[in-house]
């Protein structure tokens, strides 16, 4: 394996880390102004997350980070091009991240609630434009000879990206309803209870029409053909799983199967791209690859050195902190939002 491969690899699993981690934060967020009956709830809610909503955002962080030092030119030609979305992205997610911490100083009831909707929107668009940006890249956008995106802003909005956003929505919201349902007891647990079942069978609708979809938009015959491997196919395995384990009241198993389907998910989608990184609409000669999108292999070299040196005490880190509010949050628990 060449460090190219290696870096597409490495910032594969940080997508991953990213959707797993901060996948049930962001379906928390969008339940917050439907599950919270009252200031009491919603703070014990928000409290579920809180200790662990800015770890999860470095993973996003580190993955643009890996993206501009290892292939300048996919990060120059995606930023360009995404502009406009990953700006709504990055305001999204300063806007939740500054709502946390303001929500709570002030007792004022139309305070909190303003902080209260700026926390669902900040959780409700990330999910959106990220599923709708990474549609775009598996599918293909104009780039030109000069790894330069052509195209406008309404070539981001066709109707395969759209439901790429509409369904990561949807499945975040879920995902976030399994881990209320973890993290919580009493009317809330029986809340997010049922967020999950009245919300579980539109995300397989959404599923399903997506998986078509990708067989209609790409060209994942062409790379994985008609039968895409085991890896897409367990992904399918792992949501059907995840609902029969709901169905057996065992939300906990259920959250699990929900992480592994969007493990396999990103997998599958980097698995459409790989050698590429960026589709060109405009014809295979012009699409940006792991090698002619990348920086030197000294460059790559340096950087393997870091990573593999500072990545395991991150992740020690991140696993402690879980261990140590891993703990569930009732009426009588000390609320710090």
């Amino acid at each position: 394996m060449d460090l190219n491969t290696l870096w597409f690899i490495l910032i594969t699993v940080l997508y991953i880390g990213f959707f797993v981690l901060e996948g049930f934060d962001f379906g928390v967020g969008i339940l917050l102004p439907f599950l919270g009956k009252d200031d009491k709830t919603r703070r014990m809610m928000i409290n579920t997350i809180g200790p662990h909503w800015d770890g999860n955002e470095v993973w996003l962080l580190t993955a643009g980070g890996a993206t501009f030092a290892a292939f300048p030119h996919w990060y120059a030609t995606m930023f360009s091009g995404f502009y406009l979305p990953l700006f709504l992205l990055l305001f999204a997610l300063i806007l939740r991240g500054v709502a946390f911490e303001f929500r709570s100083k002030d007792e004022n009831p139309r305070w909190r609630k303003t902080w209260d909707w700026a926390i669902f929107f900040g959780s409700l668009l990330p999910p959106l434009l990220l599923g709708v940006a990474f549609a775009n890249i598996v599918r293909g956008v104009p780039i030109d000879a000069n790894m330069t995106y052509v195209g406008g802003f309404f070539n981001l909005l066709n109707p395969y990206a759209l439901l790429a956003g509409i369904t990561t929505v949807v499945v975040f919201t879920v995902y976030g309803g399994l881990f209320l349902s973890l993290k919580t007891t009493g009317k809330l647990y029986e809340s997010a209870l049922k967020s999950i079942g009245r919300m579980g069978p539109i995300s397989a609708v959404l599923i399903i029409a997506l998986v078509i979809g990708t067989y209609l938009s790409t060209d994942i015959t062409m790379r994985l053909g008609i039968n895409p491997g085991m890896i897409p196919v367990g992904a399918a395995m792992a949501i059907l799983a995840a609902g029969a384990f709901f169905q057996r009241k065992q939300p906990g198993w259920s959250f699990v199967m929900m992480a592994l389907a969007i493990v396999l998910t990103v997998i599958s989608l980097f698995e459409i791209l790989f050698p590429r990184v960026m589709v060109s609409s405009l014809g295979a000669e012009f699409d940006l690859t792991i090698y002619n999108a990348a920086s030197s292999p000294y460059t790559l070299r340096i950087m393997s050195i870091i990573a593999l040196t500072l990545v395991p005490f991150v992740l020690a880190y991140q696993g402690w902190s879980y261990w140590v509010f891993r703990k569930r949050i009732t009426e009588h628990s000390r609320l710090e939002y």
